[in-house]
């Protein structure tokens, strides 16, 4: 139950989903776990859950795609905790169009969220990680950066791009000797709120739930722990000689 006793942990995206459960798992095993999301109270219900069961917590509203929300919330944590060992990049969105109907708007949001998101924090976690000595930054990435999916073309761009600058990011902090890593996990359908809109934007719900289901050989869809427990593994320091890897969580989607 203490697998990341005594680390300070930063989880974007944390009010709902895969970053409501990464912090609350991450929180359970020992860390002092920082909330933020663009929905304030989202973030700061997540944080409640972990003083409610004796952890310990900050919640921050946090836009990810804006650079000058960064250094304000690292100052954050900085003030309130001195330092930060764990970078779990996880806020995102998904536009469910394929490339012909993708409004440039739309293209540019996507990447100001999943992709400069993920640029933003990573140089700024990195910077706070050097003064303590080093860190884990973890980047949700997707099976969509890995392959293709007609319906996804923002979100396929995106992803990959993630999936790219992590291994730039790790061999960089290694090189440096920043005592630094940096991952990214690769999900397969994960039945979370964002997974239920995108499904629903394609069509009748059951139907394309089922058709998900189908592409899945395990022959079921993930939850959101099965995601946070890849974290849990990456933010501590049973994974101290990984770094630069892609860690797939598909349920064998992609090795069909």
């Amino acid at each position: 139950m203490n697998r990341v006793a005594g680390k300070v942990a930063l989880v974007t995206g944390a009010g709902m989903g895969l970053g409501r459960a990464a912090a609350l798992l991450l929180a359970a095993e020992g860390a002092k776990v920082v909330t933020s999301d663009i929905d304030e109270m989202a973030a700061r219900e997540t944080a409640g859950l972990i003083d409610q069961s004796g952890g310990e917590s900050l919640s921050l509203r946090h836009d990810v795609s804006n650079p000058d929300d960064w250094p304000q919330v690292m100052a954050a944590v900085e003030q309130k905790f001195g330092r930060l060992d764990v970078l779990v990049n996880n806020a995102g969105i998904a536009i469910a169009k394929n490339i012909e109907d993708t409004s440039l708007q739309e293209w540019r949001r996507t990447m100001a969220v999943n992709l400069d998101g993920v640029f933003f924090g990573c140089q700024q976690g990195i910077a706070l990680m050097k003064q303590s000595g080093g860190g884990s930054i973890i980047n949700l990435s997707s099976i969509d950066g890995i392959i293709g999916e007609a319906d996804l073309a923002a979100y396929c761009a995106s992803k990959g791009g993630v999936r790219t600058l992590t291994k730039a990011v790790a061999v960089h902090c290694a090189e440096q000797r920043y005592g630094i890593r940096c991952n990214s996990i690769h999900p397969g359908y994960i039945w979370t709120p964002q997974t239920e809109n995108y499904l629903r934007d394609l069509g009748t719900l059951d139907q394309e739930k089922a058709k998900a289901l189908a592409r899945h050989p395990i022959g079921f869809l993930g939850e959101p722990n099965d995601i946070a427990y890849m974290v849990l593994y990456l933010a501590s320091d049973e994974s101290k000689f990984v770094t630069g890897s892609e860690m797939v969580v598909d349920g064998g989607y992609l090795a069909v």
